[in-house]
């Protein structure tokens, strides 16, 4: 029973696992925080390594149900980082000394492109984004197969990260366009470019180019989905989270119900198995040879045919 137990919860974990942060992101899109975004990409980035090479970026694939957004890894050792530097890593050039904390011999270099999904995972208030939002983030390499990882910081000391926006609109006419600049906490730092397209930083994070906007007093407050082009009621969302977490709870005890009759059918068939065996070895010594019974006083005992050794008296031995 104790094995049981164990193969059930064993069971019901890997189940709940299934719609782990994964069907979250699938299921609540919109409501999920930038963090646990951040620890799906990086997993769909290492899954991407097979046999890498150093220096190498090698592309990811993210679910279905993020379409829009991209990501690549890119592993690194961190001497080679901080003597060289790393050019054209998509719309990122990393300059000499750059230091990683905390210190790691192999890193990995995480980039995502959130495309539509920017204003999605981070809102800017009182700002319209002009380019998607671009993430550089760093994980220890030692491991390759490790999910949520914590993240590394790289800093610089000498010329700044810089970010090359290849994909963007053009500022409203008398706007001032921003460089957006967001820490692993989530603050928000404001700069201007260093050119039209072109932003820096002296560590990692998340980019963009914004520019203020001034939202109509009549515009509704509802959020907006990148994937449909409308609006979405916030009673609707509701309604829809909560019939989505009624499926999964349905979906869980049905099969926790499934796996608990298998089991209970693998334990009647063993008894029965063993009942059998059990019935067969007394057939086995019931069809055996019968021994004759024989009369001793009011008792009826089993009685020999035959003796290999015939009694003597011990006068017959004598002279």
């Amino acid at each position: 029973m104790e094995l049981c137990r164990s193969l059930v919860l064993r069971f019901f974990v890997i189940l709940l696992g299934s719609f782990g942060i994964e069907s979250a992101i699938a299921e609540s899109g919109p409501g999920t925080s930038a963090g646990a975004l951040d620890v799906l990409l990086q997993d769909y980035a290492f899954r991407a390594f097979v046999r890498p090479k150093t220096g190498l970026a090698y592309v990811g694939t993210v679910p279905a149900n993020l379409t829009g957004i991209s990501v690549s890894a890119m592993r690194l050792r961190s001497g080679s980082l901080r003597m060289r530097g790393v050019k054209g890593y998509n719309e990122f050039d990393l300059p000499r000394g750059v230091a990683v904390s905390p210190y790691v011999e192999r890193l990995v270099l995480v980039y995502e492109d959130l495309g539509n999904w920017s204003s999605v995972y981070y809102q800017l208030p009182g700002y319209t984004y002009l380019t998607p939002v671009l993430g550089l983030l760093a994980y220890d390499a030692s491991n390759l197969s490790a999910t949520n990882l914590p993240k590394l910081e790289l800093s610089t000391t000498g010329d700044p990260i810089t970010i090359r926006f290849t994909m963007g609109k053009s500022p409203p006419m008398g706007s001032a366009a921003k460089c957006v600049s967001i820490n692993s906490l989530g603050s928000v730092n404001m700069s201007d470019p260093i050119s039209n397209n072109q932003c820096g930083s002296s560590s990692t994070g998340h980019f963009a180019i914004a520019v203020e906007s001034i939202a109509p007093s009549h515009a509704p407050s509802y959020p907006i989905n990148p994937l449909a082009g409308g609006v979405v009621p916030q009673n609707r969302k509701r309604r829809n989270s909560s019939g989505k977490m009624w499926i999964i709870i349905v979906s869980a005890a049905g099969g926790l119900a499934l796996f608990m009759l298998v089991v209970s059918l693998a334990l009647w068939a063993g008894k029965l198995k063993r009942r059998k065996e059990v019935e067969r070895m007394e057939k086995e010594a019931e069809s055996g040879e019968q021994l004759q019974m024989t009369s001793v006083g009011d008792t009826k005992a089993p009685a020999a045919t035959v003796t290999r050794t015939q009694p003597r008296l011990e006068g017959e031995y004598g002279p």
